[in-house]
């Protein structure tokens, strides 16, 4: 089956915020004198709602915080942590080559639209994406199928014709229960994380250029054949 459309993950795949995301959540809870344990964090990764950070906090030191203060505090850690990443390495070579054969592309994200506005627009890449959709456009977030049907459907492709590329095995869920194959490419925060049924584990989205990604996927380009060498 021909490929017609590149879905993208955000947080992780295109920028590097997970580790900014857990780092600020620990500089908040050292400030209290506690720990928050990575591997409790990882299962919460590239979804929302599954794990109240604040509630663990108060229960780990006993007393109730200023939920508000608490999450402002956070916000400013990871906003200072964020703003001097760059774009993770072939992620632009991708979106380049996509664009250039004529792919649409989609970008899916369990993140706010103001945070995904925000960086796309900070770091140009917002003019490559035909689609974008964030937890503010769906009923449910991933590992619910709903942000990659919406951004497959704003796209005009039939999910089954389009790939997803994620970091976190929430977002794997996500994309094979809207029918799409994945191809994730784990940070160092969801790297021990279960990625079965994922079509491709890559290091690095620089590991392939597109020809080779999509001979890799045994599928080609809309109007394109597969490449010989494909069985």
């Amino acid at each position: 089956m021909t490929i017609q459309a590149l879905i993208f993950d955000f947080d992780g795949l295109i920028l590097n915020t997970e580790a900014p995301a857990f780092e600020s959540w620990r500089m908040v809870f050292q400030a209290h004198g506690a720990d928050l344990d990575l591997a409790l964090w990882q299962a919460n990764v590239g979804t929302i709602d599954w794990f109240d950070t604040v509630e663990h906090l108060q229960t780990l030191i006993g007393r109730p915080l200023d939920r508000a203060a608490v999450l402002a505090q956070r916000q400013a850690h990871k906003d200072a942590l964020c703003i001097d990443l760059e774009v993770l390495p072939g992620v632009r070579e991708l979106l380049d080559a996509a664009t250039a054969a004529g792919l649409p592309l989609g970008l899916a994200s369990s993140s706010d639209r103001a945070w995904i506005e925000r960086w796309l627009q900070h770091h140009d890449l917002a003019r490559y994406f035909g689609c974008v959709r964030t937890r503010d456009d769906v009923a449910n977030p991933k590992p619910a199928p709903d942000l990659y049907l919406a951004a497959a459907a704003g796209l005009g492709v039939q999910p089954e014709r389009c790939i997803a590329l994620e970091d976190s095995s929430n977002g794997l869920r996500a994309a094979l229960a809207a029918g799409m194959r994945c191809v994730v490419v784990p940070t160092a925060i969801t790297s021990a994380l279960d990625f079965s049924g994922a079509a491709l584990r890559l290091s690095s989205l620089a590991e392939l250029a597109l020809p080779q990604l999509l001979e890799r996927l045994a599928v080609a380009p809309a109007d394109q054949p597969v490449p010989s060498t494909v069985a």
